[in-house]
């Protein structure tokens, strides 16, 4: 018999039909999974009221650019179920809405239009939704399909956008939008439903606008697993705590860094550096932090914020302005890394876990200035030669050289040029990967592409660097455990106590480390002889060369990075719930004819029987930014408020977390991402942390002294 006749058998065979299948049963339960309705979503009859006591700052240039949307208030989603038959008739017709996944995929995007299918079925069988496939794409090229139950019910609660597919191209031209607005008429659409983060929803306010007069409704939907989608009115009252994707991506990440944690509490011989995204704001950061106990965790924000309180004093006694004082540099991060891993050698925690943001640098001062200096000369050669900067200059030594041409004054008649010599020498000290890191071809939005660089190898290359110098200068040891060091000694019938005092700073502290003269096996003889533990002609015990080796720090690391995995994960329980009444929302708000609007859920960090359906007005959330070298409206990305409870509550524990001290770590494990289990988290940790109300505390004490 040859191979190919045994092998049909066993395929056939009816338990590998079954054990290779697409799906599985934890699948199968996902998909049948019913996330709950607020109960005003699940009465199905719903009216829109005006909530006037939520009010944002008023932007000028999106009055000007908006004014068709600019007025539009906060709406909630309120149950009408007196309505008139004529009311019912007209609420309950037939509706054909369209939808749009925009950006990268985020867990719970099919969700969202499983909540948006079943409302519009629920409210008419006979209504139609129609997917724009590959996202902006489909929309200008009507490149569309309709969404069956079969579709819906194949992707509920799945990550991932494959069920449409999404894609990144902006409709930010009259022409762009005349086509879209073309497509959605073709189709008889009363509005499109838009699915995406930031920049996504700023291209909803502006498809609003354009499509007003035509009587097309177009409403956004918060997606970003970065985090940075929060609004608060001005007097602070939170309408939007989180954007969905969120805590699922934050708890894959944080799944996968407690396995590390776990490996490297096991093989005590490797530092993980996991970087996770998060380009702006390090919202992903400190949830992971909060989620697993990592031994270290960088918040951008709190970089940014640094003051060097020593170049402050020094600039101040010669009358001068440091501006380099303000905000951490990249050699300081590296001390203050370094010092971490030191403390934490010195009680035989030679590994760790430490986690950075993706966008780490950008709050860097000597980097943020260049890439402002790079991404100013980039823009205004374009601007001016009406050329493609990286076009133009493929290579990073033809960029290089066009800088230094700057610097030398020969590209530009400005006399202060805003590339000078000194940027120059400094930029060329820089790794040639770093330089063309910086260099690096902007996004579709002008921004900066932290995910092209090596942000964690800048970094740990600097700490690996001066490891080695506190190494040279007998800084950086291992500590050896007293009860480890009394019983190897004895064993090899020596007596650790006549050794002690010649080896190490303090014979009878926990652990020991070695003194700092003590460098090589040359000097370790040296501390013998002085001690008169050993002739000069006689070796060195082995059992004391051993201690000696094993007090000698070999500093390893593994990088990691976390972010396309968290994007297509399967959906938290919380995001499940979360999504599905968000597309219910995005359905009543059509309904109602709201244009411009952002579905949202209100009081998220509270418990569901207290989540609001609400609508927030996109316009009142946009500021002017630069991009690609010129102010565009955009709407504002929240970074992480270093005043909130989450990020204290983080301060606070990471002293305990580094574990700089005899004992065990402090990992948590977080536990794999489910959407129906009893004992899944029912929100993120920062959220039920900032929710915390320490007046409410006060009082409640002072009145029970």
């Amino acid at each position: 018999m040859t191979f190919e006749d045994a092998i049909e058998p066993l395929l056939d065979h009816p338990v590998t039909r079954q054990m290779t299948l697409d799906t599985n049963s934890e699948t199968k339960e996902r998909q049948t999974f019913e996330p709950r309705r607020i109960a005003v979503l699940d009465t199905g009859l719903t009216e829109m009221t005006d909530q006037p006591q939520y009010r944002f700052a008023d932007n000028s240039e999106a009055r000007r650019m908006l004014p068709g949307i600019i007025d539009n208030c906060v709406q909630k989603v309120a149950a009408r179920p007196d309505m008139s038959i004529q009311e019912k008739t007209a609420f309950c017709k037939p509706r054909r809405i369209g939808v749009v996944f925009s950006g990268g995929p985020a867990p719970g995007g099919h969700t969202v239009i499983a909540g948006l299918y079943d409302a519009m079925k629920t409210n008419h069988p006979d209504s139609c939704l129609y997917g724009f496939v590959l996202g902006p794409d489909g929309l200008l090229e009507s490149s569309c399909v309709e969404i069956t139950e079969k579709m819906v019910d194949a992707h509920r609660h799945m990550g991932g956008f494959s069920m449409i597919r999404t894609g990144r191209t902006k409709i930010d031209t009259s022409e762009k939008m005349d086509q879209a607005l073309k497509t959605c008429q073709s189709l008889n659409l009363e509005g499109i439903v838009i699915i995406g983060g930031d920049d996504s929803n700023t291209n909803a306010a502006f498809l609003a606008q354009h499509f007003k007069s035509a009587g097309i409704h177009v409403v956004g939907v918060p997606k970003t697993i970065d985090g940075d989608i929060q609004v608060k009115s001005d007097d602070g009252t939170c309408l939007l705590a989180v954007p969905f994707g969120f805590h699922s991506a934050a708890r894959s990440f944080a799944q996968n860094i407690s396995h590390l944690a776990s490996d490297a509490a096991s093989d005590v011989k490797y530092w993980h550096v996991c970087k996770v995204m998060g380009r702006v704001a390090s919202h992903l950061t400190l949830e992971a932090a909060l989620q697993t106990h990592a031994n270290l965790a960088f918040i951008g924000e709190e970089l940014a914020a640094y003051t060097d309180e020593e170049r402050l004093k020094k600039a101040q006694e010669t009358g001068e302005t440091d501006f380099t004082a303000f905000g951490i540099t990249l050699r300081h991060l590296s001390r203050v890394i370094c010092d971490a891993i030191v403390r934490r050698a010195a009680f035989g925690k030679n590994y760790g876990i430490m986690i950075i943001p993706e966008g780490i640098l950008e709050f860097i001062n000597e980097i943020q200035i260049f890439i402002i200096k790079l991404n100013k000369i980039i823009a205004d050669f374009n601007t001016i030669h009406d050329l493609d900067f990286h076009r133009t200059f493929p290579t990073l030594n033809e960029k290089l050289d066009y800088l230094r041409r700057i610097s030398q004054g020969m590209m530009d008649s400005h006399p202060f040029p805003i590339w000078n010599v000194r940027d120059d020498e400094l930029f060329n000290q820089l790794p040639d990967f770093f330089q063309a890191g910086l260099l690096v071809e902007r996004d579709f939005h002008g921004n900066f592409q932290f995910s092209q660089v090596r942000t964690e190898k800048i970094i740990m290359d600097m700490v690996k660097e001066y490891l080695g110098a506190l190494k040279e200068q007998g800084r950086y040891k291992i500590g050896i455990s007293q009860s480890y060091y009394q019983s190897f000694m004895r064993s090899r019938n020596l007596d650790p106590d006549r050794y002690a005092p010649a080896l190490f700073n303090d014979p009878n502290s926990v652990y020991l480390l070695v003194k700092p003269g003590i460098m090589s096996l040359k000097t370790l003889k040296q501390a013998l002889v002085t001690a008169g533990l050993l002739e000069p002609d006689q070796e060195i015990p082995g059992p004391v060369k051993e201690i000696f080796r094993r007090s000698e720090p070999d500093f390893k690391i593994q990088t990691h990075f976390y972010g396309y995995d968290g994007r297509g994960c399967d959906p938290t329980a919380f995001d499940c719930h979360y999504t599905y009444n968000l597309g219910m929302t995005a359905f009543h708000l059509m309904a109602h004819g709201k244009t411009g609007q952002m579905a949202a859920i209100k009081n998220l960090e509270q418990p569901f029987e207290n989540w609001e359906p609400i609508g927030i007005p996109i316009a009142r959330l946009m500021h002017l930014e630069e991009r690609k070298g010129r102010l565009e409206l955009v709407m504002e990305k929240s970074l992480v408020d270093l005043s909130s409870n989450a990020f204290r509550v983080f301060k606070g524990m990471r002293e305990k977390w580094l574990a700089a001290k005899p004992g065990a770590d402090h990992f948590r494990k977080p536990g794999p991402v489910r959407c129906d289990s009893r004992s899944a988290e029912d929100r993120p940790i920062t959220l039920t942390l900032n929710a915390i109300d320490m007046r409410t505390k006060k009082r409640s004490n002072d009145q029970n002294p």
